[in-house]
């Protein structure tokens, strides 16, 4: 090496600095999590502990059939795999804008064969047969100074984030609706039962009461009454197997193929569904609900586009060039003195395109600004949906307990009226009406059991239930987003 190259090395290196420093920036502004529109902390008295969705499924629904049944949805629900679908279908476009930002390299072959004519001085007009092989590697680049390329691959990224965060938002549903198709069940097993109880009791006291009719020491009007009672449990309980049979084909659909579910606990107030729920604060909703998390990366996505509309503006520089051989015969087209090849850089300025570029950059600023009002919209049906569980469970709760001490005072009520008739002191309407306020405050207290569980499958789902460890939900990207929660 000679004492001008070092200085000739320095000033190629001078050229070059520019265009890479120029190559790093982007027009994307940088993202700012938009503050929370929602209160602090709930309404409702909740616990500051850490948030129940940071929890897996299978560590808050313990109940083995339930588990079962949930692992059945996961694996064969079509809207999971629809779901499943759409996120394969984002990480391919993520894939595809990527490409952009390298070289193309391309082997191309061509053969061309035709006659022409030649105007010949002193002959005319002369045929001439042409015949041309060529074979050559073409390479093109776009180089994306201005980082257009990159905010599209940005963009085409964060959406794909966000049908992932979708795709666990349908799962995290489906997940709820299995949990409430089977406390529907329970609920159903428990009711029928008693109603079935009901009926056995009311047909001893209709055998009973006909028989007293029989031999004259009863009233026609008493067995009637009876006869009404009996038909009463009876219609009830043909409610109760249609809803529970409605119920079944619903969870067969939700599991995606035909549910035998064995016969569970012989009351809801014995059915171990859950752990205990702490709800967090509200800033937990905005890492552990899916919808906010995908609401958010779709922000992202915006943001990348106004990055890349406002590149667009700057001139666009891309290289293409080609290298081969190129002969009139096959057999000759890599004998020597055959070499072809070109290089064509080219610069493109946009001076006038009727508003065009602007009118992109405009869509993508006005789709940022709906990106953000969907995010704190998102947030504030988060909220909402915490608190309206949180109140749920509170008055469910309450109304628990006022209705079990309800049913103990029906209880003592229906003893009192059968032993007032069996002794001759009221007429059999009195049992009537107690049997009729017992059996609805059974039923009504089954309900209300339910309905507790069901609020917690709510606040469940409405707190981000989430995936933590599970590898049997995996039908998804990849850890782009920190994997599975």
């Amino acid at each position: 090496m000679n004492k001008a190259e070092p200085g000739k090395l320095v000033g190629r290196a001078s050229a070059v600095l520019p265009l890479l420093l120029l190559a790093g920036c982007s027009f994307a502004p940088d993202h700012v999590r938009p503050a929370m529109p929602v209160p602090d902390k709930y309404v409702s008295p909740a616990s500051n502990d850490t948030s129940v969705g940071a929890l897996g499924w299978r560590d808050y629904f313990r109940d083995a059939p339930l588990q079962t049944l949930i692992e059945q949805t996961l694996a064969n629900n079509r809207d999971i795999r629809i779901a499943s679908a759409r996120v394969a279908e984002a990480r391919a476009s993520w894939r595809i804008e990527g490409a952009a930002l390298y070289p193309e390299l391309n082997a191309v072959g061509t053969g061309t064969r035709g006659r022409t004519l030649f105007n010949l001085p002193g002959v005319g007009a002369t045929p001439v047969d042409v015949r041309q092989i060529s074979a050559q590697l073409s390479a093109s680049w776009e180089i994306d100074f201005w980082g257009r390329l990159r905010n599209l691959r940005d963009a085409a990224r964060w959406q794909y984030l966000a049908t992932e965060e979708a795709r666990r938002a349908v799962a995290t549903d489906l997940i709820a609706q299995v949990a409430n198709g089977y406390l529907l069940e329970r609920e159903y097993e428990e009711r029928t039962a008693l109603a079935r109880q009901s009926i056995s009791t009311r047909e001893e006291a209709l055998r009973i009461l006909r028989r007293r009719y029989e031999v004259g020491s009863g009233s026609k009007l008493d067995m009637a009454q009876a006869q009404t009672l009996l038909a009463q449990a009876e219609t009830a309980l043909q409610a109760l197997e249609q809803d529970r049979e409605v119920n079944r084909n619903a969870l067969a659909l939700l599991v995606g193929q035909p549910v035998d579910i064995t016969p569970g606990p012989l009351g809801m107030a014995e059915l171990e569904l859950h752990v205990a729920i702490p709800a967090g604060l509200p800033s937990e909703l905005l890492v552990n609900r899916p919808d906010i998390v995908a609401a958010e990366h779709r922000l992202r996505a915006a943001s990348a586009n106004i990055g890349a509309a406002r590149a667009a503006f700057m001139p666009n520089i891309s290289l293409t060039g080609a290298y081969g051989t190129m002969s009139d015969k096959l057999d000759g087209l890599f004998t020597g003195g055959s070499e072809a090849w070109s290089f064509s850089p080219t610069i493109s300025l946009p001076l006038f395109n009727a508003g065009r570029l602007k009118g992109n950059l405009d869509v993508a600023k006005a789709r940022q600004e709906q990106a953000v009002a969907e995010y704190e919209q998102a947030i504030q049906s988060a909220f909402r949906d915490v608190s309206d569980a949180l109140v749920r469970r509170r008055q469910l709760a309450l109304q628990i307990d006022t209705t079990a001490r309800l049913l103990d005072a029906q209880r003592e009520r229906a003893r009192l009226a059968q032993l007032r008739f069996d002794n001759g002191r009221s007429a059999y309407l009195e049992v009537l009406d107690a049997q009729r306020d017992l059996f609805e405050a059974e039923q009504g207290l089954v309900q209300l059991r339910r309905a507790e569980m069901a609020s917690a499958v709510a606040l469940y789902s409405a707190l981000g239930g989430g995936f933590v460890a599970d590898t049997n939900f995996n039908g998804g990207a990849s850890g782009m987003n920190g994997g599975q929660r």
